[in-house]
């Protein structure tokens, strides 16, 4: 892999990895448009590892604080347990318990049908058809009932963060879109376009970090080659920086404006790919 290619790759990985186009989409396809080898697992970590490293480092005041709450709650339990009384779990441990929750699916789902998503799912016209089905379904989530969505994060509940869960695992199939599938998903079930896209973003942790497990694990067994360490190099650093960007702008965007440029966007990646097939 040339440095070009990595830098190419890492923004893509970066820019599209928490937007709800799909990020693996635009990696498989961009790699077959342009006449590139596939970049394979390695690269794949690197790039996946920056843009969890953004992840990490916006939501640091956020993570600091929900994992204080959390190691507070487990003290709690063991005293409630020793003690037979119940009290209150605040807030923020809550959520943290409800995130993993959440990761269950697709935890269980990825272990499953991981050989069905390096293979057949990675079919250009599968890509496709999903990124049109799905972005239509983000855009009927995004307009139905739009006054009822008014639910916050300290509102989602087990059945809540069960369902996203569900529909999170559907991401594996490429085109789908993880952050979309998330967020369509709570927008269904009334929570706000701003809680919606947050508890995605925060979801992306625990699931990051698990593929990143996974992946470091298959990286061990097959050996890393010196001369690849440039490339990855570059895309774990431009994947960081472009995520941390997008970031902020997507919580930004959220409060103010529609889902719908990503609907449109979603359709015309769609037809596009349909096209250059049947030409």
């Amino acid at each position: 892999m040339t440095p070009l290619q990595a830098a190419v790759l890492g923004v893509i990985q970066g820019v599209t990895e928490f937007l709800p186009i799909s990020s693996s989409a635009h990696l498989i396809l961009t790699s077959r448009w342009l006449g590139w080898q596939d970049q394979g697992l390695h690269f794949d970590m690197a790039a996946n590892s920056g843009s969890l490293l953004a992840l990490i480092a916006y939501f640091r005041e956020d993570l600091r604080t929900l994992l204080g709450a959390w190691m507070e709650s487990l003290s709690a339990l063991r005293s409630r347990s020793k003690s037979g009384k119940t009290g209150e779990m605040s807030d923020e441990a809550r959520l943290v318990w409800l995130l993993g929750i959440a990761t269950l699916p697709v935890a269980v789902v990825g272990f499953l049908g991981q050989d069905l998503v390096a293979s057949a799912a990675r079919s250009a016209l599968l890509i496709a058809t999903t990124s049109i089905l799905f972005g239509l379904l983000l855009g009927v989530a995004d307009r139905v009932s739009p006054e009822r969505r008014s639910l916050d994060l300290a509102q989602i509940g087990f059945k809540a963060a069960l369902i996203i869960g569900a529909a999170q695992a559907l991401a594996l199939i490429p085109g789908t879109s993880r952050s979309g599938m998330t967020i369509t998903a709570a927008l269904f079930l009334g929570f706000s376009r701003s809680a919606a896209a947050r508890f995605a973003l925060l979801l992306a942790i625990p699931v990051g970090l698990l593929v990143g497990a996974k992946d470091l694990a298959d990286m061990a067994a097959g050996g890393l080659l010196r001369e690849e360490l440039p490339a990855l190099g570059i895309g774990f650093a431009l994947s960081a920086v472009a995520a941390y960007l997008v970031i902020g702008w997507l919580l930004r965007w959220v409060r103010e404006h529609t889902l719908t440029g990503f609907v449109a966007y979603r359709i015309v990646l769609g037809l596009a790919i349909i096209a250059l097939l049947t030409r």
